[in-house]
């Protein structure tokens, strides 16, 4: 046989794009349409339909960025379509080849009840099937004129990304506005067409199914009349038919697919689009529940559903409806996708609590899984939390894009740094927005690294972040693909039964230890620093009010635990923490809200911890200590003069002046305490820090050297440092000034200001407090630069195999070396409170109030010994997509630590976070609660959620070893018990009289519910 295969394609192509496409609606006729543009901010439906409306063309320019034009819609379904199958079809402009991101609408009946969305990909609206003729048809209609940002492909910086700078010039021309008559068998024809063609060119030149799929196709083609598509489509899918009816092979690889629709919480657009995207994408989803019937669609992010049940209750009780069908699945159990590395372990522990109650206060139903496809890697301590919270697997998809390795398997238990482990899968498809093209099911075989030992995998479908969600075209297409040979088979189904049939397959499945880093975005670590301050000066100042608050409903007779402002405000934070607004990837326009947001926050809480403290009563000062770790330190009064005192964790004492062990002398640029000397010099960095404890010199170069590098990734701006930042840098070495600002006997001070770049200038005082061998580094800094980031670098002297660097409840050991190239991707990490560097008999620690990104290199130096650096990243400068990223103001501090063991870090990464709060009090209360025991750490001290007046206490063991402790209370205990993260009971705690008996192992979080003798 003659090879005709290009001909054959070729021919099979024009037909089916050129002839048969155009067939699929048989008439149409168009809309009268008017307009409304809204003034401002989008504007209730009563408003809109009170609007006044004037005569609106197709054709014409509509939307300037950031606006919502209603248009009000009239036609009639003529009489000779009666019996047909009628849809309205609405085409706003649609542009580029994204369906998120751009022009959207949700269509309204005139009473206001929502029908379905408009998207670029899903731009119907049903009117009947079939329809009687004469029927009258009206709509609202509210269209979002949402810029492209994406349209010059993250290459250049844009004003579209914030109202206040994006202008008024309209962005889309409108196209359509019809009543048409869907022909379905021509409909049907173009998917069958579809199918075919995409499996045809996936299978191997080769391999007998595609030339049989060919030549079938072939002959279909013979039997389409060109001058009456419609009146031969019948003849030709029957010509299909036996082809099509092939069974796929047994051993073909099985498709678990689940309908899916990513909504980033806010990304390219701010918090109140993805508000009006959620209900456009959840009124299709609804919509297409309804036809059909196998359709599931997995839906993640109890803060979405909140929006929608508040603000589109049409939607939400079509929602509930879906769910109670078996054909929603609520799934994830967060209260947002969030950042995988970036919150804290309390808050990550939130998102879990406060999404799966969500879940089953308004379903009933406990979700099973984390649902997480889109963050930037993942801290090692989910394992433990998500089962600590219930749940049985773990799903995520973007360690696929790794930048250098690839990342082994796709089904694996995944195990914490605790030794939990947790059955996770990556689908191998690669996207959670498929479509099931013959590319995509092609692709998740190929890719599949569990060949041998599991059959199967899951495949998210449908599009995302506005694009509507899943379509009846992909519905059709999965129908089409459920049996058919040469094809994965795809099967329609909860991830939930996924799930248990992958494990009941691969109960043997390798095993991954440790953090899941994504060898790309790094710089999620440090972009948008003010936004990242904000989320840990909330995480803290929510653990301040609720001990506080705590505290006084214990002891304060007439205070009342504020249950309901914490319950708000913490949501407020666990949104912030969605994964492109706490890694500062988002356009300017989310992360100016999100400072304002923070600034309220801290505002509220602050106002808070305030009341409980009052509340106890006033009287003579007392400081109070947030920490979970005893203090002595330096603190000032509200006079600002200083001093030392002593006071015990999660306690308070009276402001009465401790002796401090040496008091600080300060001589020239030289400052110590009898613990260390500092030696600043004159460019105003460290030349010396001296543990005068240990008798060794810390520093093997100049210390705190800020260093600005030049920072253009090759994509992503600000997302990604790519490791070439580091072979172009300045050092800045030439100071304004070196001044000494303060010298008493409890404090020693010299203040650093510099000038450098494009007007940039930073102040840095360099302090030594009696007491105490932390260095702090209190930086004030106004930014200027573009496309550069700026390191604060400290060469020590120790011989460090690896780094530390604290996670949530806990840390994560990384090598210091690059001997493979998972070593060498690692060239810049994600850390908390602290980093941690040391040889056996001494070590170092850096910690910090804000900074998350950081980088860890050694050498060896002639001498012989060898420098192991730590590189601090503050601050860097993308233009795309906010072109004014991390620009002005920005205060906050970091501290050298010498000779620190991990519980010295543990201890000062919380001082730092948490500093002492001096206020008027005449309450003395013992503190709720106090831990005895090395590693023994309290985390978060709270009243159970339930309002049953029981203390909840969250702890975990820090140091990474097993410990031994007891946990007293300062009120009268009648009972414990050890509960899940929701404050579930899991098995009695033992006590004796006000003490509860504590054994942890390495790193184990541990929830204990403690009920109050009254």
């Amino acid at each position: 046989m003659h090879d005709e295969r290009r001909r054959i394609e070729e021919r099979v192509a024009r037909l089916h794009d050129q002839r048969i496409k155009p067939a699929i609606y048989a008439a149409r006729v168009p809309f009268e349409v008017a307009a409304w543009q809204a003034p401002g901010e989008p504007v209730p439906f009563e408003e809109a339909a009170a609007a006044p409306y004037a005569p609106f063309a197709m054709d014409t320019p509509w939307g300037p960025p950031w606006g919502t034009t209603w248009f009000r819609m009239r036609g009639e379904v003529p009489a000779d379509w009666a019996g047909r199958r009628v849809e309205s079809v609405i085409d706003l402009g649609f542009v580029g080849d994204w369906p998120g991101n751009q022009a959207e609408a949700l269509v309204h009946l005139t009473d206001g009840t929502p029908l379905k969305a408009v998207n670029p990909l899903n731009q119907y609206v049903p009117v009947a099937r079939p329809a009687a003729g004469g029927e009258v048809v009206e709509y609202l209609v509210e269209a979002a004129s949402n810029p492209d940002i994406l349209a010059n492909e993250f290459t250049a910086p844009t004003p579209l990304g914030d109202v206040r700078t994006a202008g008024d010039r309209p962005l889309y021309t409108f196209r359509r506005a019809d009543l048409a008559v869907l022909d379905e068998e021509v409909w049907h024809l173009d998917l069958d067409l579809q199918v075919l063609r995409e499996l045809m060119r996936e299978l191997g030149e080769h391999d007998p199914r595609r030339h049989e799929i060919t030549h079938a196709l072939d002959r279909a083609m013979d039997l389409l009349d060109l001058d009456d598509v419609a009146g031969s489509a019948t003849v030709v899918r029957e010509a299909l038919k036996p082809v099509l009816a092939k069974p796929a092979h047994a051993s073909a690889h099985i498709l678990s697919g689940v309908g899916h629709a990513h909504i980033d919480s806010a990304w390219l657009w701010p918090i109140r689009e993805t508000k009006r995207k959620t209900s456009r994408t959840f009124s299709n989803v609804t919509a297409l529940a309804d036809e059909y019937e196998e359709f599931v669609f997995a839906c993640s992010q109890a803060q979405q559903y909140e929006w929608v049940r508040d603000h589109y209750p049409h939607v939400w009780e079509r929602i509930k409806k879906s769910v109670a069908k078996g054909q929603w699945a609520p799934v994830g159990g967060m209260w947002v996708e969030a950042d995988g590395n970036l919150p804290g372990g309390e808050a990550l522990a939130r998102q879990l609590v406060h999404g799966k109650r969500f879940f089953m206060d308004h379903f009933g139903i406990e979700t099973k899984g984390v649902w997480l496809p889109d963050s930037f890697g993942y801290t090692a301590a989910y394992p433990q939390l998500a089962r600590l919270a219930g749940n049985d697997w773990f799903l995520t998809q973007k360690i696929s894009w790794n930048q250098t390795n690839t990342f082994p398997h796709h089904t694996f238990w995944w195990e914490g740094i605790d030794g939990t482990r947790i059955f996770t899968h990556f689908p191998p498809i690669d996207t959670y927005n498929a479509r099931f093209s013959g590319e995509e099911l092609s692709r998740a075989v190929r890719n599949y690294a569990e060949k041998g030992g599991a059959t199967r995998s899951l495949a998210p479908f449908g599009w995302g972040d506005g694009g509507g969600g899943p379509t009846r075209e992909i519905m059709e297409r999965a129908r089409r693909l459920k049996d058919l040979e040469g094809s994965a088979k795809v099967e329609i189904e909860h991830p939930d039964a996924f799930f248990a049939k992958a494990r009941a397959e691969y109960p043997n499945a390798p095993v991954w230890v440790g953090e899941l880093y994504l060898e790309l975005h790094r710089a999620t670590y440090t972009t948008q620093a003010r936004t990242k301050q904000g989320n840990r000066r909330s995480e803290h100042l929510l653990r301040e009010a609720e001990l506080w608050a705590t505290t006084a409903a214990l002891h304060a007779p007439d205070y009342t635990y504020p249950y309901e402002k914490l319950d708000r405000l913490w949501k407020t934070v666990l949104l912030h923490q969605f994964h492109d607004i706490l890694p500062g990837s988002s356009i300017a326009w989310v992360h100016r809200e999100a400072e304002a947001e923070y600034a309220r926050v801290a505002q509220e809480l602050t106002a808070l911890t305030g009341e409980a403290v009052a509340a106890l009563g006033t009287g003579a000062p007392r400081v109070f200590n947030t920490s979970p770790r005893d203090r002595a330190e330096v603190v000032r009064t509200p006079e600002g003069a200083p001093v030392y005192v002593q006071v015990p964790a999660n306690g308070s004492a009276p402001l009465v002046p401790a002796e401090p062990p040496q008091p600080v002398t300060v001589s020239g640029r030289c400052m110590q305490n009898g613990i260390v000397r500092v030696q600043v010099a004159e460019d105003g960095t460290l030349s010396s820090v001296y543990d005068l404890r240990s008798d060794r010199e810390v520093l093997a170069g100049p210390g705190n050297l800020l260093r600005l590098h030049t920072d253009l990734p090759n994509y992503w701006d600000a997302w990604d440092i790519d490791k070439h930042y580091r072979n172009r840098y300045t050092d800045l070495l030439e100071p304004d000034s070196v001044t000494v600002v303060e010298q008493t006997p409890l404090v020693g001070a010299i203040r650093v200001v510099r000038t450098f770049g494009k007007g940039s200038r930073v102040t840095q005082t360099i302090t030594v407090r009696a007491g105490s061998a932390r260095i702090d580094i209190e930086t004030d800094l106004d930014w200027h630069e573009t496309e550069k980031i700026l390191k604060a670098g400290f060469p020590v002297d120790v011989r460090a195999a690896h780094s530390s660097a604290e996670i949530q409840f806990g840390h994560v050991q990384r090598p210091t070396h690059t001997n493979t190239t998972w070593e060498a991707a690692r060239f810049e990490v994600p850390g908390h409170r602290w980093v941690h560097i040391a040889e056996p008999g001494y070590g170092v620690a850096l910690v910090n109030d804000s900074t998350y990104g950081h980088d860890v290199t050694r050498t060896v130096r002639e001498d012989g010994g060898t420098t192991t650096t730590v590189g601090l990243s503050l601050v860097r400068a993308p233009r795309v997509p906010d072109p004014e990223a991390d620009q002005g103001r920005h205060r906050f501090t970091y501290a050298l630590l010498p000779g620190a063991g991990i519980e010295d870090a543990v201890a000062e990464g919380y001082a730092l976070n948490l500093p002492l709060r001096v206020a008027d009090s005449a309450g003395e209360p013992e503190p709720v609660v106090s831990a005895e025991g090395e590693g023994v750490t309290v985390e978060a001290v709270k009243l159970a959620d339930d309002g049953s007046g029981d203390v909840v206490v969250r702890l975990y063991e820090s140091r990474g070893g097993r410990a031994s402790g007891v946990l007293r209370t300062g009120f009268p205990l009648a009972g414990a018990e050890i509960t899940d993260l929701l404050e579930r009971p899991l098995t009695t705690a033992e006590t004796d009289g006000n003490a509860v008996p504590v054994q942890l192992r390495p790193f184990e979080v541990r929830t204990l519910r403690l009920a109050v003798s009254r």
